[in-house]
């Protein structure tokens, strides 16, 4: 039995959801450990090395190619959910030879313009050697990046979320051994910034390369329609044109987030290295929402696509309720956790300078209380992307998010230079666009509700 196409949703997509978000989990922690190893073993400079400039960097260029990917999970859970066996073969060989292209095409724009982004970015001059070392042996691992992810993504839309979570908990525990031994054992770290930040990203990279041969080696084995065959990877012009379709929007959106998010770091680098570095530890701590939410997206996203090649259109509608409980249920808690808690968690980054802890504990009391109106964005994108309705989703984002928050930097900020003037970007822009969408799919659901009755 298909538990995303038959059953009750609830209990299918919670259990669903739970592998989700351990991957998720396993992905930040594997992360997070590179911020903790610089942190406490090079200082508190690394740190903002890793997790400032060149960590917004990163997420342009994988946020670009992860929208890409969503493209193809819709496409491949549309043809899953509706056995049409010979589409889902041809569409997981495309989007593993997409992945292929991607990776190297990414890693040689990474290489070319990394110190250009860096210096541009503003970044404190004693951080542009480290932050741009780190992000060069970053983008020497691409390719293995977008094939692990293209390959869990695959996985994913299937709806088989414990092999890729099985990856990731051996890479996290891979890296977090070579962090050790590259910046402890070797003493990387007591060498300089540089060289202590040049130890985990070459750590980061050889777990990347190896988790991209273990997913190859489980979709290569694999028995069924997304059976992965290394020889016949190439591209069929016709579920290329689908996953761009679907994908090409979500890459879009996930680039001009990022790139707000760019202008945002920028205006933070004006701070000072400590408000840097405590922006980059926040932004550890904040990933526990993050990799929840998105977690959650992930499976409204699989239950939406499944049901709607399925044509069971009825569960499709009961996925948005069902998400919109389990975000909530977890949402709200979780904000009182960190508001309360959040300097306990920031000194396991920070452990020689109070400055950063304090400016940090601000910004988490300050944005935390407002995480419960990101929810709706989430949620509602996931189902429209679900269902194939890609180019809203990314125009409403693009507009509540990406432009307003753009404004907010450019016109609002100036008038009032403060961090707490920077955070403010984040609840409005997070509430307006969770307004738009909320109308929007209402918007959607009735124009297309003769198309979508019920045929089971």
């Amino acid at each position: 039995m298909n538990k995303i196409t038959e059953g009750p949703i609830w209990k299918n997509m919670l259990g669903y959801f739970f592998s989700l978000l351990l991957g998720a989990f396993f992905q930040q922690f594997y992360n997070t450990v590179d911020a903790i190893i610089v942190g406490r073993y090079v200082g508190s400079d690394a740190l903002a090395a890793v997790g400032g400039s060149a960590a917004m960097i990163v997420s342009l260029f994988v946020g670009f190619f992860m929208g890409l990917s969503t493209g193809a999970s819709v496409v491949i859970a549309q043809f899953y959910g509706a056995k049409r066996d010979e589409e889902v073969k041809k569409s997981v060989h495309t989007a593993m030879a997409v992945a292929i292209v991607g990776g190297i095409i990414f890693m040689v724009l990474g290489l070319i313009t990394s110190k250009w982004i860096i210096v541009a970015m503003r970044t404190s001059e004693e951080l542009i050697v480290p932050s741009t070392a780190y992000l060069i042996i970053f983008f020497a691992g691409m390719v293995a990046n977008m094939v692990y992810n293209m390959g869990a993504g695959i996985l994913r839309a299937i709806g088989d979320s414990k092999r890729p979570l099985y990856v990731l908990v051996i890479s996290c525990f891979a890296n977090i051994l070579l962090d050790i031994f590259f910046v402890v054992v070797l003493g990387l770290g007591k060498m300089g910034i540089t060289q202590g930040v040049i130890g985990v990203a070459v750590a980061t990279v050889l777990c990347q390369v190896l988790s991209a041969v273990i997913v190859m080696i489980m979709l290569c084995k694999s028995q069924g329609s997304y059976k992965l065959y290394i020889k016949e990877i190439k591209v069929d012009s016709d579920i290329l044109s689908k996953i761009i379709k679907i994908g090409l929007p979500a890459a879009f959106q996930g680039t001009m987030y990022t790139l707000s998010n760019i202008l945002i770091q920028t205006a933070i680098n004006d701070f000072g290295k400590d408000t840097t570095a405590a922006w980059a530890a926040y932004g550890k701590i904040d990933v526990l929402f993050w990799m929840t939410v998105s977690s959650l997206g992930t499976a409204v996203t699989t239950f939406a696509g499944q049901n709607f090649g399925a044509g069971k259109y009825k569960r499709v509608r009961s996925s948005v309720r069902h998400g919109f409980i389990i975000a909530a249920t977890i949402t709200i808690p979780l904000s009182i956790i960190l508001y309360y808690f959040g300097d306990v968690f920031l000194y396991i980054f920070v452990k020689d300078n109070q400055n950063v802890v304090n400016i940090g504990d601000q910004m988490i009391k300050f944005l935390a209380p407002f995480y419960i109106g990101y929810i709706g964005v989430e949620i509602l994108s996931g189902v429209l992307r679900g269902m194939g309705a890609s180019f809203m989703p990314m125009l409403i984002t693009l507009s509540g998010i990406c432009v307003l928050r753009v404004v907010w930097i450019l016109l609002v900020f100036p008038l009032n230079k403060t961090v707490e003037m920077v955070e403010a970007s984040y609840p409005i822009t997070w509430i307006t666009t969770s307004v738009l969408f909320v109308l929007y799919y209402i918007y959607y659901m009735i124009k297309h509700r003769y198309q979508m009755r019920e045929d089971s």
